[in-house]
């Protein structure tokens, strides 16, 4: 009988993380979180919004996205993440400022993303947010998505 193979884990990262290579702050688990994509234990997803703001950044930013794109799965913006978004946005989770970050959240839900990850702890990675998310998601049939920074997702060998 031959062992079961790990399936890597289905992950969107939202524009901070690519961003947070480059950050003194953020690069070390950045860094280490985009090294568990190459290594193949995150499958990434992508999304047109992550392209877009990306392509305001300073130059590193878009090489790191450009090479991250020749291993990942990009989600399209479907009516059905537009409602999903809109679903957030109802229901208070974020203001129609924000109405970026609520998509972000949305395409990975809709992706089938057991995980996102993100720096944006005021709109995303907030510990009052992520249930509200999960609610609305389980309101519209969505499994629960499992929302963290790249530092609680990586393993740390130290």
């Amino acid at each position: 009988m031959t062992p079961a193979v790990a399936q890597p884990v289905r992950v969107y990262a939202d524009t901070s993380v690519y961003g947070g290579v480059f950050d003194d702050e953020f690069a070390r688990p950045s860094r280490v979180f985009f090294d568990r994509v190459r290594d193949d234990r995150f499958h990434l997803v992508v999304s047109a919004i992550v392209l877009d703001e990306t392509a305001l950044a300073p130059q590193p930013v878009g090489d790191l996205l450009d090479e991250m794109l020749a291993v990942a799965e990009i989600a399209e913006i479907t009516d059905q993440a537009l409602a999903l978004q809109q679903a957030y946005l109802d229901q208070g989770i974020v203001t129609a400022k924000s109405a970026d970050d609520a998509l972000h959240v949305a395409l990975a839900t809709v992706a089938g993303c057991k995980l996102i990850v993100s720096w944006n702890f005021q709109h995303i990675v907030h510990y009052q947010k992520v249930p509200l998310y999960n609610a609305v998601n389980a309101l519209h049939r969505y499994p629960a998505l499992d929302i963290r920074s790249p530092q609680e997702v990586i393993e740390d060998e130290d």
